[in-house]
């Protein structure tokens, strides 16, 4: 990055302090959207890389590219991917599942490829290549030169590539996308027969507040002056006539 401040002209102490500044930052949150295990982390990593590169295209006169990189992609497009990983719920487990079978290996491979054509383009870059026409492109300014560029002489791989990001977005939903299996409905009948069912309570329990001295079906209901309840007697089925110490509330046996 020092040899790109150097090529754009003289490096300020300025310049020079804001990126020993947010280099380490800018590394550190590239290095940590790779180890985080969480992908929401993963993603707050990102947007602090690309906090830093945004500030690195402004100090290199390009205040559109700059601002972009924090609107857009940090603002809008971070937050999308964020919304994104909230509303499918993915966790790091996932990350075990393939998908697809063998995409592990293709993706490492095209991540290798891709990894060898950007560090080829930066070496000429900042190599034996000189920047030529950057000050006619920007004399009637920055925005005005890139728009002018990106509308007329490069409109088309500018369209092509939106319709690639959209097409990588919808593939990565799709992927990402796991069917939820739906609870088959409870028929009334299955409710009713689990509900008498050998060992369960079909009888509703006592609710807050109503004073109980036992749950069983076969104890007699207790009147607020805690005297037995006719009616709850003849809901039972004795084998015999009940005496007064066993119709009695238990606690209450002298």
């Amino acid at each position: 990055m020092s040899t790109v401040l150097a090529l754009a002209g003289e490096v300020t102490t300025g310049e020079a302090a804001t990126f020993y500044i947010l280099a380490p930052i800018a590394l550190i949150g590239a290095i940590g959207m790779v180890w985080a295990r969480n992908a929401v982390h993963s993603a707050l990593f990102l947007v602090l890389t690309m906090l830093s590169l945004g500030v690195f295209y402004i100090l290199q006169a390009g205040p559109f590219i700059g601002m972009v990189q924090i609107i857009v992609y940090t603002g809008a497009i971070m937050m999308l991917f964020l919304f994104v990983l909230m509303l499918i719920g993915r966790d790091a487990s996932d990350s075990l599942i393939e998908t697809l079978r063998g995409q592990r290996t293709v993706a490492l491979l095209l991540g290798i490829g891709f990894a060898g054509l950007l560090c080829t383009g930066l070496g000429r870059a900042v190599g034996s290549m000189t920047s030529v026409g950057l000050d006619e492109a920007n004399a009637a300014g920055n925005t005005q030169g890139i728009a002018r560029d990106l509308f007329t002489k490069y409109v088309f791989a500018f369209e092509v590539t939106s319709a690639l990001l959209i097409t990588a977005a919808v593939g990565a939903m799709l992927l990402a996308h796991v069917e939820k299996v739906k609870a088959e409905k409870v028929t009334q009948l299955e409710m009713m027969r689990a509900r008498f069912a050998p060992g369960n309570y079909p009888a509703p329990k006592p609710g807050p507040g109503v004073f109980a001295a036992t749950n069983s079906v076969a104890a007699p209901g207790l009147l607020p002056d805690r005297t037995v309840a006719g009616r709850s007697l003849s809901a039972l089925v004795p084998t015999r006539e009940l005496t007064e110490a066993e119709a009695a509330p238990k606690g209450t046996e002298k």
